[in-house]
């Protein structure tokens, strides 16, 4: 069967995760997105020559945002692969497939889904996920669909941010909010776990162990992320998205009241951090995470 002809079979009804994706974060991260795909070019340079894809792969690309990762993925499979990206948010979708129709790519299909649902099952030979897997409210549901989604032997990899000491250009921003703002309450509507969730390497081992996964493999990445163009377009980054914006979204009024002293204060931190070529950067750390699916 081919790929582009499997099916998610979505819940009648979006999960309050899904609602606030789509209704709250997707036009926050689409104003970013020049930060948000850009800007994790370090990253894609050092991760994507070493992932297990070939000429003639299948390949699930699991919360695919707008696509980058599954039509870079699609060019290494060639026209005898093909490559499905999955996401939950419409926005993101509809931008994919725009991007899609510019290019010469035959081979590429987006459908729209909740990884923790449910995906198409046994289809793949690699199953990818980019920065995505932490926002998993129930993790070792969603990482069992991603196995089983395989193939038996099928490999999987997915990327997820380190700990927040080795990853300041998303923890130093949040510290400074912290010092003029509280903490979002235990209500606090929010991306999902965070993107910090994943940070511990046993705990991780442990779900995948759950899910089924055999062959675990952690790989550290160092690279440094662009996180503006200038001063002012990574403040305006950091308080509409992240562990920041989290804070200062669910501070409301009292976060625009101390808006002038919270940007003054990460100006002076984000004004003394390194330039690239683009735009202003600091240092980050993911793990690679691989693994197989035994088949069984």
């Amino acid at each position: 069967m081919s790929m582009a002809d499997s099916e998610t079979h979505a819940p009648l009804e979006d999960t309050e995760f899904v609602r606030f994706w789509n209704e709250v974060l997707a036009p926050k991260f689409t104003r970013f997105r020049h930060v948000l795909v850009g800007g994790l070019t370090y990253h894609s340079e050092a991760v994507f020559p070493k992932l297990p894809v070939g000429v003639g792969d299948r390949v699930l690309d699991v919360g695919c945002g707008w696509g980058d990762t599954a039509i870079k993925l699609a060019r290494v499979v060639g026209p005898e692969g093909e490559v499905v990206g999955i996401d939950c948010c419409d926005a993101f979708l509809a931008d994919a497939k725009a991007d899609l129709a510019e290019t010469d790519l035959t081979n590429v299909t987006f459908l729209r889904g909740d990884a923790e649902v449910t995906l198409p099952e046994g289809n793949f030979d690699f199953v990818f996920a980019r920065f995505g897997t932490m926002f998993f409210a129930n993790p070792v549901a969603g990482l069992r669909n991603m196995r089983r989604a395989l193939r038996p032997g099928g490999r999987m990899a997915h990327i997820v941010w380190r700990d927040p000491a080795d990853n300041p250009w998303l923890s130093m921003a949040k510290d400074i909010v912290l010092q003029y703002l509280p903490a979002p309450g235990e209500d606090a509507r929010t991306c999902g776990p965070g993107p910090f969730s994943m940070a511990d390497e046993a705990t991780v081992r442990k779900m995948m162990e759950i899910a089924g996964y055999t062959d675990i493999a952690f790989e550290r990445v160092d690279a440094p992320v662009r996180v503006g163009d200038d001063v002012e377009d990574a403040i305006a980054f950091q308080l509409a998205i992240g562990p920041a914006g989290e804070v200062f979204r669910e501070a409301g009024d009292l976060a625009e009241q101390k808006r002038p002293e919270i940007e003054a204060a990460l100006a002076e931190a984000i004004g003394g951090q390194a330039r690239d070529s683009d735009g202003i950067v600091i240092d980050s750390s993911s793990w690679v995470i691989s693994a197989r699916n035994p088949g069984n």
